[in-house]
């Protein structure tokens, strides 16, 4: 099957101007000036596109497909995520994670449900582990798991500065980093290291001294949630200003100050005017995760979860009020993240590439179209995929 998409402006994510982009099957054909003439003999759908922006689908590095462990017993155990909820965010590709509990969550349920979004149209991938080191994996073994498990790109996410986490000692760190990084190399993968970080006060402290260590690639090791407070975003950008790279999270407890102006919509401007280069950042949905709910006095009242469309919603604040580049806003949630992870098919607009992209409308950027791996997912504004089970 082949798809035009013609007459579109194309954020690849660096601006390309008018383009016809064409799909075939799942990859992307090529992109040209001009199509004038089309083959009456091949099956062809053609777009108008002269309404609408193109970018890459985008990528979510960071979410609890399987569901997440809830922090107030058993019944805030979180549940697994939609397709639906993805796709309607935008996103189609995800990488899936345990978090505090890996005991009712593990390895196993995690990889199946990730195996089950892909028969569901998208592309997923995986982190070996959770909070704890000694890190719990799939065949007892880091390297095993990155080596015989296609879908499994590094670990995480391992916890350091928070109540939750197993205190591991810094030699503790360095083992996990370095295996994974030789797990990596005999895989051909990046063997990242996916690190959660709290709200305790060691913040990015065995990151820092990693800053001195020759022989470890700070792009290996990613930090996530370095927008949960102020002082520990202050420290994220002065290791982002060191060379170091990190993620920052779209979900947030809403009616809490601090986590309203630490929103990635708000503090991207002053992070890039501060130096960190922008290749050196992502974003995240921590989708699933637990969120506390609380009231307009800061009072806890429930939980909530994390939800996917947080970070386009994040990125659409960016492109309506700021005047950074669409091109830098964008590789937040596509490029950037496809090169740190390796996902060499992913994260732009170019001939070979997986056929992932969103179309969005050019006057407020809402999400018109999503294509993954060349299927419709949402056209024009409607939902084309289903869930597996239908709802009564």
């Amino acid at each position: 099957m082949v798809t035009i998409i013609k007459d579109i402006e194309v954020y690849a994510p660096e601006s390309l101007g008018k383009k016809d982009v064409v799909f075939l099957f799942d990859k992307i054909e090529g992109l040209y000036d001009k199509i004038n003439e089309i083959n009456p003999l091949i099956e062809c759908e053609v777009i108008d596109g002269s309404d609408y922006i193109m970018f890459p689908g985008l990528i979510d590095s960071h979410v609890h497909i399987s569901g997440g462990g809830g922090e107030a017993g058993f019944k805030s155990r979180t549940p697994e995520i939609s397709i639906t909820d993805l796709i309607t965010s935008g996103i189609t590709t995800v990488v899936g994670c345990l978090g505090t509990d890996n005991v009712c969550r593990n390895m196993n349920n995690l990889l199946a449900k990730a195996y089950g979004l892909e028969e569901e149209g998208i592309s997923t991938y995986v982190y070996t582990g959770s909070y704890e080191i000694p890190v719990k994996t799939i065949t007892g073994d880091i390297k095993k798991d990155l080596m015989l498990i296609p879908k499994v790109i590094g670990v995480g996410e391992i916890a350091l500065s928070d109540y939750r986490s197993s205190k591991p000692s810094f030699e503790e760190f360095i083992k996990i980093i370095h295996e994974a990084k030789v797990g990596g190399i005999l895989s051909n993968k990046m063997g990242i290291v996916h690190i959660h970080i709290g709200d305790s006060n060691e913040g990015l402290k065995y990151l820092f001294d990693i800053c001195v260590n020759k022989d470890i690639n700070l792009s290996q090791i990613i930090p996530t949630h370095v927008n949960r407070n102020r002082k520990l975003l202050d420290s994220a950008i002065e290791y982002g200003k060191k060379g170091g790279y990190f993620d920052l999270t779209s979900s947030y407890v809403k009616g809490i100050e601090e986590e309203e102006n630490l929103r990635i919509s708000k503090i991207i401007p002053e992070i890039l005017s501060k130096g960190v280069d922008v290749s050196h950042i992502t974003c995240s949905s921590d989708s699933q995760g637990s969120l506390p709910i609380v009231d307009g006095n800061g009072n806890f009242v429930g939980i909530g979860i994390g939800k996917p469309n947080s970070l386009y919603n994040e990125i659409r604040e960016l492109l309506n009020n700021s005047k950074i580049s669409k091109s830098h806003i964008i590789s937040l949630v596509t490029k950037n993240v496809a090169d740190i992870l390796g996902l060499k098919h992913k994260g732009e607009i170019k001939k070979h590439k997986d056929a992932d992209v969103i179309l969005v409308d050019k006057q407020d950027f809402e999400i018109k179209y999503v294509f993954s791996k060349g299927k419709k997912m949402v056209y024009n504004g409607k939902l084309l995929v289903n869930e597996t089970f239908i709802k009564e």
